[in-house]
C-alpha cells in the first residue's frame, strides 16, 4: 500500500475508532462503520488514479479542496468552505470596505448571477438588477469560470473602468455596461426624512448594524426637533448577515416577546432571542419594506414585527432563506461555513422556501422591467432545504397584484417624481395609521377578506 495512502486510512481509522468508543447495542453501527470504511477507501483509489493518470498534473491541495467543496455543495447551498481569500472576504463584507463594483452574486449552471446590487454603488448607480446574468467582463467570456475568478475580475483598484456584459430577461438581446470601480464602505444604516415619517434604510446586517439603528431613530428625532409620525423600515434588497444583528434591530422596535428561535439537530443547538424591555421608537406606527431580495437576517426582523403586529409588511413576498449558519474556524485563515439549525418566527413559522408574506402586496410599479423579470428566491436553488411544514405552491407563485391603484404605467410615475413607488406608498399609508393597534386592526381586515 503507497505511504500516502497508508497514511490517509490510518488518520481515517483513528477518528472511526474513536467513534467505536461510544457504547452501542445493536450491529447497526458496527455496519454502519464499515460502509463508512469502504467508502474511504473508495474516495482513496479515486485519489489516486486521479493524481497519477490525469492529463495534466494537478497538485494534491487542489484535488482535496475540490473534494471538500464538493462535499458541502452536496448539502445546501449555504454550506462551504472558506479557503484563505473567501475567509478574507468575509471579514471584509461584515467588517471593513473594498475596491469594486457593489454586486452581490453567485454562480447558477456556470454563469454569474446578480443576487442583488448594494445601494449607492456603481452596481446600482448603472441600473444593474437582481436576477441579471453577467456573461462577459471586459469582452471576455467568463461562462464556466469559478465564481472567485469573475469577483476578482470585477474587483480591482478604484477608479478604473470594467465593462460588464448584461442577460436580461425580457431583453431580446444582450447589453453593455460601463462602470468604474469604487471604494465600497459598508455602511449597513441609512435614514432619511420624507415629510413627517423617518425612513431608515438597512442595507445588511452586518457589524454595529442594531446599533446604527437606533442611533438613526434618535438622528430622525433630532432632525425633526420632535417625534415622526412613524417610521419605515427598508430590508428591501437586504442579502442578511450576522444573526446577533437581526436580534438587535428586531429589539429596538418591541418591548418584550421572543424575537426569534433556532433549531438545530441537536437539543444543544436550539436556543429563543427574546426583547429586552424598551421600545426605542416608543410605541410609533411602523412599516417594513420587503422584497423577494430581502433574506434571512432580513427575514428575522420582518417576521418578528410582523408576529408582534407591531410594524405592517408591506412589499413582496421575501426570499425565504430561513437557515441559520455557523463559522466554524479550522485554522486561523480558514473556516467551513456551516448549516446547523432552521430558524422560526415568534408564532413557530418557519420562513424557510415560503418567504415573509406582506400584509400588503405591493408592486415595485416604478421600475419599468419589474413585470417582465422573474423573481428568484430561495425555493429556486439547487439543494435548498425543504419547509417541514406543507406550503401552497400555488400561493407561493402568486406574485401579483391587480389592485387598480397599481396600475400606472413607470412613465407616468416619473411624470409625478415618483422614482420609489413602494417607499412612496409607504409614506402615505404611514400617515394613515395612527398608533400599532391601528396596524393589528388593518391586518385583521386583510384576514377577514381572504
Amino acid at each position: 500500500m503507497p505511504s500516502a495512502r497508508r497514511t490517509f486510512l490510518l488518520r481515517s481509522a483513528a477518528i472511526l475508532g474513536a467513534i467505536a468508543l461510544i457504547p452501542a447495542s445493536t450491529s447497526a453501527v458496527t455496519e454502519s462503520e464499515s460502509e463508512t470504511y469502504k467508502q474511504l477507501d473508495l474516495f482513496m483509489d479515486v485519489f489516486q488514479r486521479v493524481r497519477a493518470s490525469y492529463v495534466d498534473k494537478v497538485d494534491d491541495k487542489t484535488l482535496i479542496k475540490g473534494a471538500i467543496e464538493g462535499m458541502l455543495s452536496s448539502l445546501d447551498p449555504h454550506s462551504s468552505y472558506l479557503d484563505v481569500r473567501d475567509f478574507s472576504n468575509l471579514r471584509t463584507q461584515t467588517e471593513g470596505s473594498y475596491g469594486g463594483l457593489g454586486l452581490s452574486v453567485t454562480l447558477e449552471d456556470g454563469v454569474v448571477k446578480v443576487i442583488a446590487p448594494t445601494d449607492d454603488t456603481p452596481a446600482a448607480k448603472a441600473g444593474i438588477k437582481a436576477g441579471d446574468f453577467i456573461t462577459h467582463i471586459d469582452g471576455k467570456l467568463i461562462y464556466g469560470s469559478s465564481l472567485d475568478e469573475a469577483v476578482d475580475k470585477m474587483r480591482g483598484k478604484p477608479g478604473t473602468p470594467v465593462e460588464l456584459t448584461i442577460v436580461r430577461s425580457g431583453r431580446d438581446e444582450p447589453f453593455d455596461v460601463t462602470l468604474n470601480r469604487a471604494i465600497i464602505d459598508i455602511k449597513p444604516v441609512k435614514w432619511q426624512v420624507k415629510g413627517d415619517v423617518g425612513v431608515i434604510k438597512i442595507v445588511s446586517f452586518s457589524a454595529n448594524t442594531g446599533a446604527d439603528v437606533e442611533s438613526a431613530i434618535r438622528s430622525i428625532d433630532k432632525s425633526l426637533g420632535h417625534k415622526p409620525t412613524g417610521y419605515i423600515i427598508d430590508l428591501r434588497s437586504n442579502p442578511g448577515g450576522l444573526l446577533d444583528e437581526a436580534v438587535s434591530v428586531s429589539d429596538a422596535f418591541l418591548d418584550k416577546g421572543e424575537i426569534v428561535s433556532q433549531r438545530g439537530r441537536l437539543r444543544g443547538d436550539n436556543r429563543p432571542y427574546y426583547a429586552r424591555p424598551g421600545d426605542d421608537a416608543k410605541g410609533l406606527p411602523v412599516i417594513v419594506l420587503i422584497d423577494a431580495g430581502s433574506a434571512s437576517a432580513s427575514e428575522i426582523v420582518a417576521g418578528a414585527l410582523q408576529d408582534h403586529h407591531r410594524a405592517l409588511i408591506m412589499g413582496e413576498r421575501s426570499f425565504g432563506k430561513g437557515s441559520v449558519q455557523t463559522l466554524l474556524p479550522l485554522s486561523q485563515d480558514t473556516a467551513l461555513r456551516l448549516t446547523t439549525a432552521r430558524y422560526y418566527t415568534p408564532s413557530g413559522k418557519s420562513v424557510q422556501e415560503g418567504g415573509i408574506e406582506p400584509d400588503i402586496l405591493v408592486p415595485q410599479i416604478s421600475d419599468p422591467d419589474y413585470a417582465k423579470r422573474p423573481k428568484y428566491r430561495e425555493s429556486d436553488l439547487r439543494k435548498h432545504l425543504i419547509n417541514e411544514a406543507k406550503l401552497d405552491r400555488s400561493e407561493l407563485e402568486a406574485d401579483t397584484n391587480t389592485d387598480p391603484r397599481f396600475s400606472a404605467s413607470a412613465d407616468d410615475l416619473k411624470k409625478q417624481g415618483i422614482e420609489d413607488f413602494q417607499l412612496h406608498y409607504a409614506v402615505q399609508m404611514l400617515g394613515r395609521l395612527a398608533p400599532p393597534t391601528q396596524i393589528a386592526a388593518v391586518k385583521d381586515k386583510k384576514s377577514s377578506a381572504k
